[in-house]
């Protein structure tokens, strides 16, 4: 195997059609090389001329020869990244000595395990064997998120709802309470919205306006995003969702803070909405065809991703959809060096 740093264009080519988050795409990537302090370094695997494995990775230079390598970079709301697999083989033996060539030619040219450098890695649910890491000397830790199938009807999804979440959406339906999909002006909305209902709680967002807006604007030609906004029949604003789509997964990326308006759960509502529309755009034009449209990836998406299953206050409202759990790695440098840096991942995973 082959180790090639990509250019965007380069990589684009080699990104395979699934089995891949929406901060993969080269769009996505582009926005966060102009707003993180790091270099962007995309790293390819190639047998031949044939592409079998990618790692995007920043890398920021520190004081005294010192390395910080993340993937994704902190302070983003990126819940995942990480490395992608795309074994040629169905073997097991064959795909393991893969992932094995690829992790260690990884850990080498970036000097990954070197004194000074700090790595850290948060793998996608598609990501299932960080073992060559841990074997490496890292350490590899698991965490959780919500993946809510939605390959059924708009009806039977609904159907394995639990009981309070049916009812609060179908009372959603008789309220006067308006869901529509907008723009990037509601984009800014839900972000100043949002924004306010962290610095209630004493937290930040963690990610400015600026980047998020320049991302919306990157992921837009390729129909990578939805703004989801709910109001009242005379037009005040109550709450809204920012989604993102991958070729195979729906995102709830930004927004949701919970609204109740007359009684009704605005987040349930919005949430059903974002859901509904996923299904039917899987069942449009005769059948289950997931194959893709013109209007972007979202009729090939398989999943809802409820982003994050490791609160436990905030999983027993997300356990309500009844959606799968599904589990990710993370990789990180071992040792009492890798404390402080953790700190800002751990900020953000908290509210996850």
């Amino acid at each position: 195997m082959e180790l090639k740093r990509l250019t965007l264009e380069e990589w684009a080519d080699a990104l395979p059609d699934s089995g891949f988050e929406v901060f993969h795409t080269a769009p996505a990537l582009s926005v966060l090389e102009s707003h993180t302090a790091g270099e962007l370094h995309l790293l390819g695997g190639f047998n031949g001329d044939q592409p079998v494995a990618l790692f995007p990775l920043f890398v920021r230079r520190g004081p005294l020869g010192s390395t910080m390598c993340s993937s994704p970079p902190p302070g983003f709301n990126i819940p995942h990244l990480g490395p992608i697999l795309m074994p040629q083989s169905p073997k097991r033996r064959k795909r393991e000595k893969q992932n094995n060539e690829f992790a260690e030619k990884v850990i080498g040219t970036l000097d990954a395990d070197g004194s000074r450098t700090l790595f850290r890695a948060v793998g996608a649910p598609t990501y299932g064997d960080p073992r060559p890491y841990r074997w490496a000397g890292f350490d590899v830790g698991a965490a959780f998120t919500y993946r809510l199938p939605v390959e059924d009807s708009p009806d039977d999804l609904l159907s394995s709802f639990s009981k309070s979440l049916r009812r609060e959406i179908r009372d959603g339906g008789d309220a006067d309470v308006v869901v529509s999909r907008e723009g990037i002006e509601a984009a800014e909305a839900v972000y100043w919205h949002t924004a306010a209902r962290y610095a209630e709680q004493g937290e930040e967002m963690g990610s400015s306006w600026e980047y998020v807006r320049d991302l919306l604007g990157a992921l837009d030609e390729e129909g990578r995003y939805r703004v989801y906004t709910a109001e009242t029949a005379e037009g005040r604003f109550l709450g809204g969702i920012i989604v993102l789509y991958s070729n195979d997964c729906a995102y709830y990326w930004l927004g949701g803070a919970r609204i109740t308006h007359d009684g009704v759960s605005v987040n349930s509502l919005l949430h059903w909405h974002v859901i509904r529309d996923v299904a039917e755009a899987g069942t449009e034009d005769g059948g289950n065809d997931r194959s893709g449209s013109e209007d972007g990836p979202i009729a090939s998406v398989e999943c809802y991703d409820l982003v994050g299953a490791n609160t436990e206050r905030l999983c027993q409202y997300k356990a309500k959809f009844g959606a799968d759990l599904a589990h990710y790695y993370t990789i990180e440098s071992a040792g009492p060096r890798m404390t402080l840096a953790k700190t800002a991942y751990e900020r953000v995973n908290s509210l996850l």
